[in-house]
Formats: structure tokens, C-alpha cells, sequence
């Protein structure tokens, strides 16, 4: 599995390479095949690699899209990745890479966050949009792939664990009551946005996270929305438990 962090400063400060570079080492065992920092003052992210989809130097991450200027890192796979290759050519769209990292941007670059409704499978991924001035997280449908993320005064850092967030520090590691009842009542787990600790949370299964570094509340408040959730009403005509037995 891969891994991704990040440092996103609010407050007109400089993004830490250093910090980034500590959540990054926190979990090399998750990246064998590569690791890569990018920095532009505000914003900083971080990748280790565990090769899947195009082995080549060409699917390194972060993975920076220069026809539109945006970076990208990013954990999972991404199922219908040749699909939206196919999908994005005609629209003007050009690939340097085999990879499915590089279909993200383009489907950032053509639809925006409205590419979260194209994209199948299981993923976690920070992408910059440097033009705009924007980092937006999501995380797929079912929270198959983790991503935590720890707002403080003037900043926001994410990573793949909560090992690595702590990494560097200036997180609240408090018991968060809350979780604790979740984690040893018939839950047995504590749901996200919660974690253990009080300063760190989960960011929510089908839902996004925009950060505008012209425009982010300065405490570290990001806007979250919600691009997915289950419809589990019963519909007109529906199947005997017989019939969902047999199907």
C-alpha cells in the first residue's frame, strides 16, 4: 500500500518540508518502490510508493500535471482508470504516464469536484490546485483507504495513519471521551470524524474536504461535504426475502 501526507499553512506561513519528510519516513515499510516530497510555500505533500499501475519513473508521486498545474498524491486504485483515459483524450486531455494517478488531475482539470462521481474504486488523495489556490482531500465511498488529519491554528496536516501525524507534534493526543465510549461499548470501533485522540479526526467515508488558502478560516476549520451516501430505502416492487436469498 502507498502512503500520503501533507502540511497546509493558513497563515500566510511556509509549509514545513521537514515535517512532511517525518510523516513520510514514519511508514516506509508502506512504500518500498519510491518515495517524493513537493513544496510551494503554502502547501506541502509527501508519497511513499508501492508500485502497482505503471512501474515506470513516469508514475512517481507527487505527481505534478504541468498542462494545468496541479500536484497530486494519492493511495489506492482507481478500477476504471482506462476508461476515463479513453474518456478524457477526446476533451483535449494528454497523458504522459500509464498511470492511474495522472487520470485524477485530468478529471479534476475537466470536471472539478465533480470528479469524485466519475472516479470507481478505493482511494485517498490530496491534490493542489495551484492556479486556484486550493488543496481538496477526498477519500472513496465506503472509506476503503484511510486519511486522518489534524487542524491547528494556522494549519492543517494529514496522513495515511495516525502514527504519522503524531509524528511531528503540536496534536492534541488527549483521550477524545467520545471515541473511547465507541471503542469499548458494542461499536468496537470509533467512526469517523472521530479518533482517539482529541486533536486528530478521520476524515468521513464519501466525502471531500476543500482547504482555500486565500479564504480558509485561520483556525484550521475546513469546509467538508458529502459527494456520496447510500440509498438504502426500500423501493416499489421490492424482492420477498426469498428472492434477495436467491439473488
Amino acid at each position: 500500500m502507498c502512503g500520503i501526507c501533507g502540511d497546509i499553512r493558513l497563515d500566510g506561513g511556509t509549509a514545513s518540508r521537514e515535517a512532511v519528510e517525518m510523516m513520510s519516513a514514519g511508514w516506509a515499510r508502506r512504500g518500498p518502490d519510491g518515495d517524493g516530497v513537493f513544496t510551494d510555500r503554502a502547501v506541502g505533500l509527501g508519497h511513499r510508493r508501492l508500485a502497482i499501475i505503471d512501474l515506470s519513473r513516469r508514475g512517481r508521486q507527487p505527481f505534478v500535471d504541468r498542462q494545468h498545474d496541479l500536484v497530486v498524491v494519492f493511495n489506492g486504485v482507481i478500477y476504471n482508470y482506462r476508461e476515463l483515459r479513453a474518456e478524457l483524450r477526446p476533451l483535449g486531455h494528454r497523458f504522459e504516464s500509464d498511470s492511474d494517478t495522472e487520470v485524477i488531475v485530468k478529471a479534476w482539470a475537466e470536471w472539478g469536484e465533480r470528479c469524485l462521481e466519475h472516479l470507481v474504486g478505493m482511494f485517498a488523495f490530496a491534490l493542489y490546485d495551484r492556479g486556484g489556490q486550493t488543496v481538496f482531500l477526498a477519500r472513496d465511498r465506503l472509506g476503503i483507504k484511510p486519511l486522518y488529519y489534524a487542524p491547528t491554528a494556522g494549519r492543517i496536516r494529514f496522513a495515511s495513519s495516525l502514527p504519522a501525524l503524531l509524528r511531528c507534534g503540536g496534536v492534541d493526543t488527549a483521550i477524545d471521551r467520545a471515541a473511547l465510549h465507541h471503542q469499548f461499548t458494542l461499536h468496537g470501533v470509533v467512526p469517523a470524524p472521530l479518533t482517539i485522540f482529541k486533536g486528530a479526526r478521520k476524515l468521513n467515508p464519501g466525502c471531500c474536504m476543500r482547504v482555500g488558502l486565500d479564504s480558509a478560516a485561520p483556525d484550521g476549520s475546513p469546509i467538508i461535504t458529502p459527494y456520496w451516501d447510500l440509498d438504502a430505502r426500500r423501493t416499489r416492487g421490492d424482492k420477498t426475502p426469498q428472492e434477495w436469498t436467491a439473488a
